[in-house]
């Protein structure tokens, strides 16, 4: 398998929750990201992951990433003062099961 990926955790503020999936609907794959999906992992967290081509699509579709996020912002808890908003982190696709 190759490609890379990239993983957001989001904390919702309380009530949030469907104002934030809404807007979440709104996105569409950008070049080179091959699927997204966003994942509810505990009380107000989500995740959202994403796969694509290569590490350089990923960076081209940085800009439009950070503009999705604002459109959201508002919705999230700040994690932590040094993370913001978000908890993110991509790295290479080293195995795949299927």
């Amino acid at each position: 398998m190759s490609g890379f990926s990239n993983v957001v955790r989001f904390v919702v503020k309380e009530g949030c929750e469907t104002d934030f999936i809404e807007v979440f609907k709104t996105f569409s794959n950008e070049e080179g990201e091959i699927y997204s999906f966003l994942v509810h992992t505990g009380d107000r967290e989500y995740v959202a992951v994403g796969t694509w081509e290569s590490e350089d699509a990923l960076v081209n579709a940085r800009p439009a990433m950070i503009g999705n996020l604002d459109k959201m912002r508002n919705f999230l808890e700040e994690i932590s003062p040094e993370l913001g908003v978000t908890d993110p982190r991509s790295g290479k696709i080293v195995m795949e099961l299927k």
